[in-house]
């Protein structure tokens, strides 16, 4: 571990940190957020202890990054001059490979119960595109999901997959906190899904990194944990001009970006950077075949008249008028 302290904080996925506290070692403290983060960090420093902040999500809540940077940015100028916050334990993506490397350990005739304390319901929902990627490249038949505190919660998880035809179920935990066994007959725990010196050595990657930024760069980690959860949330628009979009987890779409040189050219505007990912549907963003990307205007009405149905009054397409909004949404 790094010279300093180590503050690790949970949120809903370690139940306020006490899920974690039988997997840390005896120099990292364990707390929640909040006032109880800003004591703990106050109370190290007054001790001129350095600290390093680690939000303990893996990758199921962004909130709890913002509000650990949030917690820092109200101590004093010179708290928070020995002070670092490091990047999440975790990312959805290290979800993913931390499950399948659990499911792994299971016999491929058991079904697969995700589990993980129910949050958002953008959170909720990224979980079952993470147990959809844990069946996708495994080798179980059935992976179900189910919400601790939430809907579906474990015993009806296990109930849908024993529908499925499935005799025996593995609760395979998704967070810190691992669900009691409803039905011990006919299901069994799957968890932890790290152990502690698994957990100990990702610990002490982030807090290393964390640190060697702050000696480089002078980066406090403050500014970046502040803008974590700007992302996580409901579809906007952005007026009159604006382009439309999806903010849910994670950033706007899915993939490594690229430009012209990896598909050929875009046209007179120059390079058009973009994603191509789960975002990223060629039907609404194709590519000739000489790589160059079709017009968005592009679209052709038919020759000759419209067809009898056509009315004069009828709701516009959303792209025919930029005057005309659907009749989904209310005139700004």
């Amino acid at each position: 571990m790094s010279p300093g302290e180590v503050v690790a904080v949970g949120g809903h996925e370690s139940d306020g940190g006490r899920a974690l506290r039988g997997l840390l070692g005896p120099r990292v403290s364990c707390v929640s957020g909040g006032r109880e983060l800003f004591r703990r960090v106050s109370a190290l420093r007054a001790r001129g202890e350095p600290v390093c902040v680690v939000p303990m999500t893996l990758g199921r809540d962004p909130e709890l990054v913002a509000d650990a940077a949030r917690s820092l940015l109200a101590l004093s100028a010179e708290d928070r001059a020995g002070t670092v916050l490091a990047e999440p334990f975790g990312t959805a993506d290290h979800l993913v490979g931390w499950l399948r490397a659990a499911a792994s350990r299971v016999a491929a005739d058991k079904a697969l119960l995700v589990t993980a304390p129910s949050g958002d319901p953008f959170v909720d929902a990224d979980l079952f595109r993470i147990a959809r990627l844990v069946r996708q490249y495994g080798r179980h038949r059935t992976v179900e999901v189910a919400l601790i505190g939430g809907d579906p919660d474990p015993a009806e998880g296990v109930r849908r997959c024993r529908a499925l035809g499935e005799r025996r179920v593995v609760l395979l935990p998704a967070a810190w906190v691992t669900p009691r066994v409803p039905d011990p007959e006919h299901c069994e725990p799957g968890g932890p899904l790290l152990a502690a010196p698994a957990v100990a050595g990702v610990l002490d990657a982030r807090v290393r990194e964390a640190w060697e930024r702050h000696d480089r760069l002078g980066d406090d980690g403050l500014s970046r944990g502040l803008r974590a959860a700007h992302d996580h949330g409901h579809a906007h628009t952005h007026g009159p001009g604006g382009h439309a979009h999806t903010h849910g987890p994670g950033d706007h779409a899915h993939g490594p970006p690229h430009t012209d040189e990896s598909h050929g050219s875009h046209g007179p505007h120059g390079p058009h950077t973009h994603v191509h990912g789960t975002h990223h549907d060629p039907r609404t963003h194709p590519h000739g075949p000489d790589g160059a990307a079709a017009s968005h205007r592009g679209h052709r009405a038919p020759d000759g008249p419209p067809p009898p149905h056509h009315r004069a009054d009828a709701v516009a397409h959303r792209g025919a008028d930029p005057h005309l909004l659907p009749s989904h949404r209310s005139p700004r």
